[in-house]
């Protein structure tokens, strides 16, 4: 969950906050996703469209997810005082939590209405984080209907 400074109530309750799920392939690639609510049905019907039957999936001990095991192999990943229990974790996504915050500190709060556009623009930085942008920024510019309208 994101949220920028408020005084009062944290974590689960506390308001104003955006929640996300994260998806990351075992390749490194992630995909966020900002959710209107925690309900079950939304998040496997996000994991359903974006994974594939059979997967193997690795998740926290939040009881939405129990029913992973039917698309897949379902691993849950339980934590003592923050620190995973065996050898099963998820390093991964949280490693992707913390750029996002870090990425997202600087601007002290972001509007809630861009918020999208802030996570998508930080989760195409971690997937190429380590090519040179400037290249793939000036391709895909290339390819716009705003700069094909612009040559004009």
């Amino acid at each position: 969950m994101f949220v920028g400074y408020r005084a009062g109530k944290r974590g689960w309750g506390a308001a104003g906050k955006v929640i996300v799920l994260g998806l990351l392939k075992r390749n490194g690639v992630v995909r966020v996703f900002p959710i209107n609510g925690r309900s079950r049905s939304e998040l496997t019907a996000l994991i359903a469209a974006h994974t594939l039957p059979g997967s193997l999936y690795y998740t926290d001990e939040w009881q939405a997810y129990a029913t992973l095991a039917v698309r897949g192999e379902h691993v849950v990943v339980s934590k003592e005082k923050g620190r995973p229990r065996g050898r099963d974790h998820i390093n991964g996504i949280e490693g992707f939590w913390s750029y996002a915050k870090h990425w997202l500190y600087m601007y002290r709060g972001v509007p809630r209405k861009f918020f999208h556009l802030y996570l998508g623009e930080i989760s195409f930085r971690f997937n190429h984080r380590d090519e040179d942008l400037r290249p793939l920024i000036t391709g895909l510019l290339q390819h716009t209907r705003l700069a094909q309208a612009c040559k004009s």
